[in-house]
């Protein structure tokens, strides 16, 4: 099966993940999914919550990291849950040092705060400009210099036009910046050729990163033809194989029809056939991008 044709696998047998399967390949040690969430159904969702999911549980995302082969993971704040970090921190605090967190922060968040969630595993700021909650793109500098204080990053999930209209912005940052799930770079295919040239100037920079997570989301919506990747991704592999991290995106909180996680992760071998090129996407950059220790 190739696994580009988006094929959801059979019956879940993993919460949360379509089929059972391990990946065709084995994970290197120590290797990384960037890009995963929680969910605690004791507590509440934000008032202006556009996405919400059921319970998705700590022990539950174990039973994926044996079936993948991955011993590290990055827990990302939903946007569901605001700026309430208390399941994100619950999360951290199972997992120890095997993970890092990824909180949503404000200007007005105190700067206590942003001590409390360093302490606990937190390493970056994500502002969702797609599944909008409590962040929007005016909030990026004035949280910058605070991020910089704290060796923070920013992460960012944005629509194309956004992406495009604040590439400079971000760029001018001066701290490094992550662009979500392929930076959705063909939802809107006739930005796509723009998108491309714009990834591609972020990582030149010097300060951007690529998460390969949820590509479901970077072609056009109801798409499983995720083989429109394929020359995106060679591109960006060319010169800037050391800007790329990868995750799952698990439990998949915008797919109603969980993907097959396996699969997904098969396109990495698809993509970077030699094992030296995935270690470093799925160790090597993920422990020096969230300080990771050996």
């Amino acid at each position: 099966m190739d696994p580009r044709d988006g094929n959801y696998g059979d019956p879940m047998t993993n919460p949360h993940s379509a089929g059972g399967e391990a990946p065709g390949f084995t994970m290197p040690a120590n290797a990384c999914d960037c890009h995963m969430h929680v969910f605690d159904s004791s507590l509440p969702f934000a008032a202006n919550a556009v996405l919400t999911h059921e319970a998705a549980t700590v022990e539950q995302y174990r039973s994926l990291q044996r079936r993948l082969g991955s011993t590290r993971n990055v827990v990302v704040q939903p946007s569901s849950y605001g700026t309430d970090h208390r399941a994100m921190l619950a999360a951290l605090a199972q997992f120890g040092d095997a993970a890092r967190g990824v909180a949503v922060v404000t200007p007005e968040t105190p700067d206590a705060e942003l001590e409390e969630l360093a302490a606990s595993g937190v390493v970056a700021a994500r502002l969702n400009l797609v599944q909008r909650g409590a962040t929007d793109v005016a909030m990026a500098r004035p949280l910058a210099s605070r991020l910089r204080r704290l060796g923070w990053h920013l992460q960012v999930h944005m629509k194309p036009e956004d992406f495009l209209n604040e590439v400079d912005m971000l760029l001018a940052l001066d701290i490094d910046v992550v662009v979500d799930h392929f930076a959705r770079v063909f939802c809107d295919r006739e930005l796509a050729p723009l998108m491309e040239r714009s990834v591609l100037k972020l990582l030149a920079s010097g300060h951007g990163w690529l998460k390969l997570s949820g590509a479901y989301m970077a072609v056009p919506s109801g798409s499983h033809d995720l083989g429109e990747l394929d020359n995106f991704v060679a591109a960006v592999k060319e010169l800037h194989t050391s800007r790329l991290i990868w995750g799952t995106d698990w439990p998949h909180a915008t797919e109603v029809e969980k993907p097959n996680d396996a699969t997904l992760a098969n396109l990495l071998a698809t993509w970077f056939p030699e094992a030296t090129t995935r270690q470093s996407i799925l160790t090597t950059n993920p422990a020096r991008l969230y300080g990771f220790r050996d």
